[in-house]
């Protein structure tokens, strides 16, 4: 009974309504747990799908596009490392071009990790943010010093 108490103290109010009907604890458990697996592989379902269309946007950043897959890991589905590698490689954006083709030319993408190369590609956009900055700066810089001159 206590064991009962606690749970419902503990869950939803919708949920509560499914489980009131329940006698001891461990028939409230089993309804819970089988309620919350559906969910949870539903939800696996919808991810795979996404990650089955996914491209990346010209306004995402490399960790937003691997934000999918690394759900998809946390929900335990089964992709292997060597698909999502050459699935990100041929989905990136064109400004990735050098840079994919730099690690398709130089790493056997049948034993690159997932992570091996999430922490390549945010290395390039690094590279590539810093550059933007420093052109930004000398056009700036460049600027003023015209101004002072006329």
């Amino acid at each position: 009974m206590k064991a009962k108490n606690y749970i419902f103290q503990a869950i939803d109010k919708f949920i509560l309504k499914i489980i009131l009907d329940k006698d001891t604890a461990k028939g409230i458990w089993d309804s819970l747990k089988k309620k919350y697996q559906g969910i949870a592989r539903a939800q696996r379902q919808a991810l795979q799908k996404e990650y089955e269309m996914l491209s990346m946007t010209e306004s995402e950043s490399v960790n937003d596009y691997f934000a999918i897959v690394n759900k998809l890991r946390l929900n335990k589905a089964k992709i292997e490392d060597v698909d999502v590698v050459k699935k990100m490689l041929r989905s990136m954006t064109p400004k990735f071009n050098y840079v994919v083709c730099s690690l398709e030319e130089s790493k056997n993408l049948d034993v690159m990790t997932i992570d091996e190369l999430q922490s390549s590609l945010l290395f390039y956009e690094q590279r590539m943010r810093s550059q933007i900055v420093e052109e930004h700066a000398l056009k700036v810089a460049s600027g003023e010093s015209s101004k002072g001159r006329g």
